[in-house]
């Protein structure tokens, strides 16, 4: 443990090559690694009118960013498709106009109106922003060539959330040979320093028809666009203005019809109110607060067929826990963290609650959450509390301290129901973000207070355009328990180092190269319980599309009974012990064209048994009105007996209509044949104002086989956000 750690601050050191004792803000810009790309941002003399016309004065005298860098399919030289930037700013907000200039003929890429649109598959231009200038955090706002908005809380150095909304404006118009989009985006909309003057930044331009990705700022191709170790710099002729406290009030009214079939329940019907509230403590920090918030309106998740023995990982879409997620879910890895939100509010209503997030002058961040859900007939009332602070170190590593608590209200006397944990974690990424790593010590808290209660690991990962290198390690104690986090095992240890070596040949193959990677689990003895070796090659071409294949070979020494079929009827014991390989390939087409398609097929052996895997999605589009997907999966699982030959379905097709920028309709309907389900969830969004909708939702349940409902709810809900 202690060499492990001193491992990882000696490379923080070595790596970060930046001072632990800076300061200042002039310091940060110094060592960014593109300083020298500089953008000079005038304070605005007039009005500017959103219209996709580049005619004001202002624009006239402000700089223009350009000459675009390549990025993909290679990253030198200069864009084919060049793109020009202008900034300025007035009292209120940022202002920016974006010109795409095309060199091929033909119809822009463009999936639909909605918001939030899927990078690959649109031509769009990305903005990056550091406010903060820690190359760390930020926020990202884009458009794609139909208008469609783009915005996002940015985490991790590149990582962005887009499920993240804010009030903004932008007119995006086209020309034969271009396609200009304006935007203004409020400052209250945004966290940055009092009187700053200075910000990272970087613009991205993806450009389908010439198969281009660009930057201003260059970025090594390994990397996405979005990596803030590779921004700019803006510099404002003037201080920003001083941030104001800010306040917007959300509030809801909602009705409702259910009626659970299944249980007898009858025709219920439900009407309430509740609402969410975001505080500007300052321009860096921000308090929400939310009371009987309703989450009818989030988009359901796609299911999977279930092979697997441990709980499936399903990703947080609540708009409340989404802001700064970072300092509340960025501990220890996905599959061991401390705090998960989805454990607030899928089992029981939530009551109401609060979330304080934000810096705390240049170096330190801070998080606070307090939720409380209601008492059901299942659970009691619950208070789940999550503290977490962090601290910058070096040129862009952190470390960060965790502390979660679950708190079971109304007890019956004489019990004592709880969980806590407090982490430890240490962050690393180099100035150049060729090196990445973390390394973690977690420890729960537990009635009876049993032994064996720790989690701890680390990782580092080394990335370069023809070389990447993984190494991760992971121990979990039998008695690790953090219930308001995810855990998919206990009571193991892990190591496992993968390997990737690409060739650049930049042609119709952009790259090619072999993967291998070694998976490695020991009980804690430190026997063998569980391996998986992986050889697999991989092709990127020129259009986008990727095609690989490859090679598993696994040993599991099953530590509990374990049925794969999961209906439960028939189980490989514990104790038992099989080694099975099987071969895959994975094509993924272009996303240019109209139609595209992906697919994954696996054969071979499964178990004591074989298994043929097939699974993928179709996708049509109408730009950019209509876009129509199918995901689907065919397994086929042959064990021998008691078990009997098992074939599951799984199929979603998944209409998404968008008429308008303002108005949209998707009806996503899922047969799964492993849970006997058929659900229809059909929802209708109409943005009346600016980030505030009417929502209708449908949802319904079936057998399929009699096609009986399950159960059925109808959900109204109108929002309003008031600024």
């Amino acid at each position: 443990m202690k060499l492990v750690t001193l491992l990882f601050l000696l490379l923080g050191c070595y790596f970060s090559m930046a001072s632990p004792f800076s300061k200042s803000k002039n310091d940060t810009i110094i060592n960014t690694h593109n300083k020298d790309f500089v953008i000079h941002v005038k304070k605005a003399q007039s009005n500017f009118i959103l219209d996709g016309i580049i005619n004001e004065p202002d624009w006239e005298k402000a700089q223009k960013a350009t000459n675009f860098h390549r990025v993909l399919p290679t990253d030198t030289g200069y864009a084919q498709q060049q793109s020009e930037v202008l900034m300025a700013f007035d009292d209120k907000a940022i202002f920016m106009a974006v010109t795409f200039y095309d060199t091929i003929q033909g119809k822009r890429v463009m999936e639909s109106f909605r918001r939030d649109f899927s990078f690959p598959n649109n031509d769009n231009f990305l903005s990056f922003f550091d406010t903060f200038l820690d190359q760390t955090n930020g926020f990202s706002f884009g458009v794609s060539a139909s208008g469609a908005k783009w915005d996002g809380i940015m985490y991790d150095g590149n990582n962005i959330s887009t499920n993240w909304d804010c009030k903004w404006e932008s007119k995006t118009k086209h020309y034969p040979n271009r396609w200009v989009t304006e935007m203004r985006i409020p400052f209250k909309s945004i966290r940055y320093p009092s009187g700053s003057q200075h910000w990272n930044a970087n613009f991205s331009r993806l450009d389908l028809k010439s198969d281009e990705k660009s930057a201003w700022a260059p970025v090594p191709r390994q990397f996405p666009t979005s990596t803030l170790a590779y921004t700019g710099v803006l510099k404002f002729n003037e201080p920003l203005p001083k941030s104001k406290i800010q306040f917007s009030l959300i509030p809801y009214v909602f009705g409702s019809f259910v009626n659970d079939y299944e249980a007898g329940t009858g025709n219920e019907y439900h009407k309430d109110f509740g609402f969410d509230a975001k505080i500007g403590i300052s321009s860096s920090m921000n308090l929400d607060l939310t009371y009987n918030p309703d989450f009818a309106q989030v988009e359901v998740d796609q299911q999977v067929t279930n092979i697997d023995r441990f709980e499936l990982f399903f990703p947080e879409k609540r708009q409340f826990f989404l802001e700064n997620s970072d300092l509340f879910t960025g501990f220890g890895f996905h599959t061991i963290t401390p705090f998960f939100s989805r454990r607030i509010g899928l089992d029981a209503p939530v009551l109401g609650g609060a979330r304080l997030s934000g810096k705390l002058g240049n170096d330190w961040r801070i998080g606070f959450m307090n939720m409380t859900t209601k008492e059901t007939t299942e659970h009691l009332s619950r208070n789940f509390t999550v503290v977490s602070l962090q601290k910058k170190i070096f040129a862009r590593s952190n470390v960060g301290l965790i502390f979660v608590n679950k708190e079971y209200l109304n007890q019956p006397k004489n019990s004592n129901l709880f969980n806590r944990v407090v982490g430890f974690d240490y962050n690393l990424a180099s100035k150049n973000n060729f090196w990445n790593g973390k390394f973690f010590y977690h420890r729960s808290f537990q009635p009876n207070s049993p032994d064996k209660q720790y989690a701890e690991g680390f990782s580092i990962r080394y990335h370069r355009k023809n070389i990447q290198f993984r190494l991760a390690q992971t121990s979990v104690g039998e008695n690790y328990k953090a219930e308001a986090g995810f855990i998919r095992r206990t009571g193991y240890n892990f190591i496992g180092p993968e390997l990737t070596y690409l060739f650049v040949p930049n042609r119709k193959v952009v790259s090619h190269g072999i993967n291998i990677e070694n998976e490695n689990y020991f009980n804690t003895d430190l026997n063998l319980i569980e391996q998986e070796n992986s050889i697999a090659y991989e092709f990127q071409f020129k259009d986008r599309s990727e095609l690989s294949f490859g090679v598993n070979d696994i040993f599991i020494e099953l530590q509990h009974d374990f049925d794969p079929t999961h209906q439960g009827n028939h189980f490989l014991q514990q104790g038992s012990s099989y080694n099975f390989q099987h071969v895959f390939v994975n094509y993924e087409s272009t996303r240019k064209t109209l139609f595209n398609w992906e697919a994954k097929l696996v054969s071979g052996e499964f178990y004591n048994g074989d298994i043929k895997i097939v699974e993928g999605t179709l996708g049509y589009r109408y730009q950019p009105y209509m876009n129509l997907t199918l995901n689907f999966a065919y397994t086929d699982m042959d064990l021998p007996k008691p078990f009997e030959r098992t074939k599951y379905w799984l199929i979603g097709p998944k209409l998404d209509l968008t008429f308008t920028d303002k108005i949209f309709l998707s009806t996503f309907v899922q047969y799964n044949e492993q849970v006997d389900n058929m659900n229809v969830n059909m929802r209708f969004q109409w943005r009346y104002q600016p980030v505030s909708d009417i929502f209708l939702v449908y949802t319904d349940n079936y057998f399929p086989n009699s096609w009986k409902s399950r159960n059925r709810a109808i959900v109204l809900k109108v929002t309003y956000w008031l600024n």
